[in-house]
């Protein structure tokens, strides 16, 4: 079993930024890959970037340049910075972990992109 805990949500303006968290707990060993998906009201979750136990990181394109995954071994916690924010960044943001067999989510944090 993989428990994941996300934080770091919030509201902020648009330009502004945001760096959201997820701590992983359980059989950590077994995580190939995190991810950080998220899901506005009335649409599907979608991806937002991934980084596996590598390193290698992909962002989509709705996010390059903007968005940043990474992670910090040592506290088994993988972060999504986000910056130049925009109304349309609102959602609630999930993270995702991958073993070869199991996908498990966290309860998700909120961001709200608003004047």
């Amino acid at each position: 079993q993989v428990q994941l805990v996300e934080s770091g949500g919030g509201l902020v303006q648009p330009g502004g930024s945001l760096r959201l968290s997820c701590a992983a707990s359980g059989s950590i060993f077994r995580i190939l890959v995190t991810a950080w998906y998220r899901q506005a009201p009335g649409k599907e979750r979608t991806l937002v970037a991934h980084i596996t136990n590598s390193g290698t990181t992909y962002h989509a394109d709705s996010v390059k340049g903007r968005f940043t995954i990474s992670r910090d071994n040592a506290k088994n916690t993988v972060y999504l910075q986000l910056n130049s924010l925009e109304p349309e960044d609102t959602a609630f943001y999930y993270c995702n972990a991958r073993t070869s067999n199991t996908a498990y989510w966290g309860q998700g944090t909120q961001v709200t992109v608003s004047s």
